[in-house]
């Protein structure tokens, strides 16, 4: 009895993380704004949150402008229908519908309030049963807070709204300019269930807040939903303002779960870059969060000088940033498997060198066939995960774009080159970088691509091409146009 005791209790320790990662899955879930990604109610945020790793999106309801209604294609039963399908499909859920447009309209200028209400409700039925609506109150500005005819006003149709979405199971979340005791304040003037604060990191930094103390204060029945973000100027990770240990530790101590959605938090500096802005972010929050998924390729770095590691990654992700996806699951992947790579190259070529010792022609003949081998295994292993024009991409980052740079320098340096020869230059640069993958070096790869222009030179040379000639003329042609050669 006392041996099976030990052996459950082994079970049971060691599948602790395991229990603690799923739980922590189970208490939160990561999504983007499909507004802030540009994919506004646009079939393709369904892949793209796939692609950044989320649970899920927070689905706007279109703009609101001078309209009267929402310009949401989701009031078409067909169309929402087929949005639902296409989320489900990706294993994607709807976790808010948002009401952006009163980020810029003021709630107590539209008679019409509970017609957009209801419009909300009914597409958060359609697509899925969504619990959570966001109602941002900025289109009201930051006056009503101390105005008391105005503040009557959004208290009394806040209530209105409310109470309909409580009698249909849901909740409307406001985005307010206050603090936990003011917030706290106002939903007691509010008095209804179907109103709690979407809750915004944004707004409790801008006020010199500190996010932890005011989320305790709030409480966890007071908050439907996070906005996890601040303005725009670095990712979260590196961000000072947000201590987001601090505020894992502060949600869970509250027994809080539910949505975090990045809204904003892009670096500045290349803030079009969508999936490295919001990928980046999600990635930290789902790994501080422990609910981000483990790559399915495993790293090969067991047993390897960690410095030499972190070089490697380093270099394969030189890759992933050109394809825009190093932040995702799928950069996750991509990553390990072009660094493994890298990884397995090393090992073959110490191996060649130390069997050189004794039996050179035999090394070779070794490094060869392990080269063959694993060159294509390799291209195998990243057609799993990226398109044919992508795995290109990847090739020509892992020999520093020597084929591009080449083939335009070819075509610059002579304008008269016929499409058959471009064609053949193009088709030998092509096979040196397979070559030049297999390289053991930087310089062994440059020493490829050396060889097939000396063959590319010869080429054009027998075509009647005086190289001397068409490279001093090119040489004036880049100096006219302020260039160097």
């Amino acid at each position: 009895m006392n041996k099976l005791r030990i052996v459950l209790l082994s079970i049971l320790t060691c599948s602790m993380p395991l229990l603690d990662t799923l739980m922590a899955q189970e208490r939160y879930q990561v999504g983007v704004c499909d507004w802030m990604v540009l994919k506004r109610q646009k079939l393709g945020e369904f892949q793209l949150a796939k692609d950044l790793g989320c649970e899920g999106v927070e689905m706007d309801m279109g703009g609101l402008g001078k309209r009267e209604q929402f310009d949401n294609k989701m009031r078409d039963p067909k169309e929402a229908a087929f949005f639902k399908h296409v989320a489900d499909s990706l294993g994607i859920r709807i976790g808010a519908i948002a009401m952006s447009g009163f980020y810029g309209q003021d709630l107590t200028q539209r008679d019409n309030y509970l017609a957009l209400m209801d419009d909300c409700f009914e597409t958060m039925n359609r697509m899925g049963d969504v619990k959570v609506a966001f109602l941002p109150l900025g289109g009201c500005g930051n006056g009503w807070t101390v105005d008391k005819a105005k503040r009557k006003e959004i208290v009394s149709r806040l209530h209105a709204i409310g109470e309909a979405a409580k009698a249909q199971g849901k909740t409307v979340g406001i985005d307010t300019p206050l603090d936990a005791a003011g917030n706290l304040k106002l939903l007691k003037e509010i008095k209804s269930d179907g109103i709690a604060i979407f809750y915004k990191w944004q707004t409790i930094i801008e006020n010199g807040w500190d996010i932890a103390k005011d989320m305790r204060k709030l409480g966890a029945k007071n908050i439907c939903a996070i906005h996890a973000s601040n303005t725009d100027s670095v990712w979260l990770s590196k961000d000072p303002a947000i201590n987001l240990p601090l505020i894992k530790q502060t949600l869970d101590e509250m027994g809080w779960k539910g949505w975090l959605f990045v809204e904003r938090s892009r670096d500045v500096k290349m803030v079009r870059n969508v999936k490295m802005n919001y990928g980046a972010n999600v990635r930290y929050l789902k790994e501080v969060f422990n609910t981000y998924p483990k790559a399915d390729v495993k790293l090969d770095s067991d047993g390897r000088d960690a410095q030499y590691v972190q070089t490697i990654i380093g270099r394969a992700q030189k890759a992933t940033d050109e394809l825009g996806i190093t932040w995702t699951p799928l950069g996750q992947n991509v990553q390990n498997i072009i660094a493994n790579r890298y990884f397995k190259l090393n090992d073959i070529y110490a191996e060649r060198d130390s069997v050189k010792k004794s039996d050179k022609k035999l090394a070779e003949a070794q490094c060869d066939s392990k080269l063959y081998r694993s060159h294509y295994g390799f291209l195998a292993d990243l057609s799993m995960y990226l398109k044919p024009h992508e795995i290109e991409r990847v090739k020509d980052v892992m020999t520093f774009n020597v084929v591009k740079v080449t083939y335009e320098a070819q075509c610059d340096m002579i304008p008269t080159l016929k499409d058959v020869e471009k064609q053949q230059i193009l088709a030998w640069l092509i096979e040196a970088r397979e070559l030049a993958i297999d390289a053991e070096s930087s310089k062994k790869k440059h020493e490829v691509f050396g060889k097939y222009k000396g063959r590319i030179n010869n080429y054009l040379t027998k075509r009647g091409y005086d190289l001397t000639k068409e490279r001093e003329a090119w040489y004036e042609r880049v100096k006219a146009r302020g260039g160097q050669l």
